[in-house]
């Protein structure tokens, strides 16, 4: 409903009512030319009055309100700018008739945090109509659109403890059963224009496998749909209700769905709640353009004229300087620069999208410090000059290598320099650069610095599960003094071979070096679990912390 109706309706709407007091007014006033009330009378005309005004006023402002909170698709115009948020109510369709505390509970939050609700807004924005348009062709409640706030606040670079990424928090193997692509250089799971399409398709298997039941199908999206089923069947061998909220459940789950519900009833009538919903625009915000090839994508912004933190923004699942060499060949761009893009785009051969460099292989080098060096994927390197599987080069050869077109520090949210701004947050405690050596874990490190491993993860811009590679740098932050020395300015994890003695265990030498089992285990592949005299097992230990009294 356009401004001008909307103000004709609510004319119309007050006409009424100022018509029905001038009609109680004349009223009372012919009856008073032929008859004189008493006061009692009198008082009690003035109620009746009071009482038919009220109700006029109610009836219009409920009509006015219905209109407001409600859109017909006949009034829908596509040529006029309008707020989203009517068209996001009017596909409302999961059932919400319950006052569970949990419910209540995460509605009181989000009632009292305007500022967080603004900025999830706000970052929503770019992308909310996309999400609502692929929602509304599949015909699926629109409450769907509202699931990225729960799952990363439509953050389009989260990610969580458990490995998940992008709006709609995709865990690697999910991700890739849905078709979303994830390699060196680009990671589906950031990708909004795909990731929508996959997380919308997840969403549609799940309410199948539960029978449109869209609660569970939603607990589901959040554990796993083994972990719904197997809720499911212990109530029922239990002879209790089935329904999502008397099923037991991880703690997380627990919450997901309320969230979701109370988002739902936030926005329906924000006014009762007191938020303020911020408008966002019924229109496309971006259009997806095909390249054809791989593109620098500081060119792109060039050619787009627009910043290339903006481009980043919109495409956030290229991890480096450059789209993906094998695809997909696609790039979002603002809709009121897509013209001058794809114009500028088509005078640029597609050879000349990427620049290149012939690099003379020196002494010593490999393919894994070539491609440190210059921002490539060792992949990258060996397709581009016929390597084959083969990983060994030779000193005086050339290598053919795409390089970027600014210096790499200006591609401000490449994954590496997000990673280093992260790292560079100041915390509590001191600052320790750790480099990772042969057996490290996060819970090795933890004891080491009497940290959380969680935190150096989260330090690190890291999942707990992630792996530990050879000579990564990870930044800890930690309140022990003499941890700073444990790693600063020399290795002092080293790698020893120890031959086994008559009565060693496992759990002795575990216990004489001060390492632990599993890491022995790890670290050697025994073929029998006794140990046998002479066997010669390797350790990697620190040696800031032998005792010296092996």
């Amino acid at each position: 409903m356009n401004l001008n109706v909307f103000l004709e309706k609510s004319y119309n709407s007050h006409k009424l009512v100022i018509t029905t007091i001038f009609s109680i007014l004349l009223t009372g006033c012919l009856s008073s030319e032929s008859t004189r009330p008493d006061k009692a009378a009198l008082t009690g005309e003035n109620v009746r009055i009071n009482q038919l005004i009220a109700q006029s006023f109610a009836a219009a402002e409920q009509e006015l309100e219905d209109e407001l909170f409600a859109i017909n698709p006949a009034d829908y115009n596509k040529d006029s700018i309008q707020n989203i948020w009517p068209r996001v109510r009017n596909g409302f369709a999961i059932a919400d008739t319950t006052n569970n505390p949990r419910l209540l509970a995460e509605l009181r939050w989000y009632a009292k945090h305007q500022k967080y609700l603004d900025r999830v807004v706000e970052r929503a924005g770019p992308f909310l109509h996309y999400v609502l348009n692929e929602a509304e062709k599949r015909n699926l409640p629109t409450e769907l659109v509202l699931l990225p706030i729960v799952e990363s606040a439509y953050q389009t670079f989260a990610y969580s403890h458990g490995r998940a990424s992008g709006i709609w928090q995709f865990i690697p193997s999910t991700g890739k059963i849905y078709g979303l692509k994830q390699n060196w250089w680009y990671d589906g799971r950031r990708d909004v224009y795909a990731s929508t399409q996959a997380a919308l398709t997840y969403l549609e298997d799940l309410n199948r496998e539960f029978k449109g039941n869209w609660l569970h199908a939603l607990a589901a999206y959040n554990s796993g749909s083994g972990t719904v089923r197997r809720a499911i069947r212990n109530n029922k061998k239990r002879g209790k209700p089935t329904d999502f909220w008397n099923l037991k459940l991880p703690k997380e789950t627990q919450a997901y769905v309320p969230k979701l519900l109370a988002l739902k009833r936030l926005i329906k009538k924000p006014s009762d709640y007191g938020i303020t919903l911020n408008c966002i625009d019924d229109i496309p915000y971006f259009e997806a353009v095909d390249i054809n090839a791989q593109l620098d994508l500081a060119m792109a912004a060039d050619m787009a004229q627009i910043d290339l933190d903006r481009l980043y923004q919109l495409n956030p699942a290229f991890n480096h300087w450059a789209t993906a060499p094998y695809g997909p060949h696609r790039l979002l761009i603002p809709v009121d620069n897509a013209e001058v893009f794809k114009s500028n785009l088509a005078q640029i051969p597609k050879a000349e999208r990427i620049k290149w460099k012939r690099h003379k292989i020196k002494q010593g080098q490999t393919l894994g410090h070539i491609a440190d060096r210059y921002s490539v994927s060792i992949n990258s390197l060996k397709r581009l000059n016929n390597l084959g599987s083969k990983s060994r080069i030779r000193a005086g050869k050339y290598l053919v290598i795409p390089v970027s077109s600014r210096k790499l520090s200006d591609y401000n949210l490449t994954a590496y320099q997000r990673k280093k701004t992260l790292q560079n947050i100041r915390r509590k405690g001191d600052k320790v650069t750790h480099t990772v050596q042969p057996g490290d874990t996060f819970w090795d490190l933890s004891r080491t610095y009497k940290v959380k491993s969680h935190s150096i993860a989260r330090w690190n811009g890291m999942a707990i599960r992630d792996p530990l590679r050879e000579g990564q740098k990870l930044v800890i932050w930690t309140k022990t003094p003499n941890s700073r020395k444990a790693n600063h300015g020399r290795n002092t994890i080293q790698r020893i071979s120890y031959r086994v003695r008559n009565g060693d265990s496992l759990y002795l030498i575990s216990q004489k070096f001060n390492v632990g089992i599993n890491d022995l285990k790890r670290w050697n592949s025994f073929t029998s679990k006794y140990l046998q005299p002479g066997q010669k097992i390797k350790l990697y230990i620190d040696v800031t912390r032998q005792t010296g009294n092996g």
